[in-house]
């Protein structure tokens, strides 16, 4: 009875990070870019009781065995990195990846992140850059004096020189991936660093290779499914309130067994 309480325990625990795991998934519902957690379990260890294939006879032995365990643990969080919905928002600076691939965004640590969130804005000196200020890499100046930004779904950046009427190429957007973008670690923000699980980073132009186009005026939304999420949430709810129960149980057997002495 005492191993069913730490049993049950580990249940409750478990089914806590699962909520939260979900709250944050419904909480980011609506963020551009943000990509789905996934929490994931793994039965502990267990104790052997009597060992499968134990002798029980000189000429037999016990088919099964006797295992309890010992309860679960989260194994890991997990990113999905499906392609979200994109949504037309017909502003010059919205871009969204068709397929796959990162922008990579310049931290004031010269460090490289990532980021799938393509709502981009000019700074006061033109530079395109991130909600946060950060500069796309390579760093793009838009000149006050050109009209009608263009970019193409190969990430060419091309403007209009109003006293010439002459196209400017103003540079060359350049996207990243990798061989495993679960790997990668978020930091908010929208934002994901490489380390090592993640592998080395893969980057081009896009429309090459494996990577995917440059889509102007559009922005790419959650890949959170708020049905599936709820259906999650509700499953860990009834999953926390039975191993609750199961505490309940022992505890109110321990008391019986207590009280016969009585």
């Amino acid at each position: 009875m005492i191993r069913g309480l730490y049993t049950a325990a580990t249940g409750m625990n478990s089914m806590q990070h699962q909520i939260d795991v979900t709250s944050n998934n419904i909480a980011n519902v609506n963020t551009t870019g943000f990509k789905q957690d996934r929490a994931e379990f793994q039965d502990l260890m267990y104790e052997s009781l009597n060992y499968t294939a134990g002798q029980t006879t000189q000429t037999t032995i016990n088919p099964t065995g006797i295992d309890v365990g010992l309860g679960v643990r989260v194994s890991g969080i997990q990113k999905n990195f499906t392609e979200g919905d994109l949504k037309l928002t017909s502003n010059t600076l919205d871009l969204a990846i068709q397929g796959k691939g990162f922008f990579q965004i310049t931290l004031p640590s010269g460090e490289t992140a990532y980021s799938r969130n393509g709502a981009f804005k000019l700074d006061n000196q033109g530079s395109i850059v991130n909600s946060s200020g950060y500069p796309l890499n390579p760093e793009i100046v838009v000149p006050d004096n050109v009209t009608n930004l263009s970019i193409a779904k190969d990430g060419t950046v091309t403007a209009t020189d109003p006293q010439t009427s002459t196209t400017v190429d103003l540079g060359q957007i350049t996207v990243a991936d990798f061989i495993n973008p679960a790997g990668l670690t978020p930091l908010g923000d929208s934002l994901f660093m490489q380390s090592d699980a993640s592998g080395d980073v893969l980057e081009g132009n896009p429309t090459e290779e494996q990577f995917g186009s440059i889509q102007q005026g559009m922005i790419e939304l959650s890949n959170v499914k708020l049905v599936n999420e709820m259906v999650d949430l509700i499953t860990a709810q009834r999953a926390y309130e039975a191993n609750s129960k199961a505490i309940t149980t022992a505890d109110g057997m321990l008391d019986t067994v207590n009280r016969l002495k009585n």
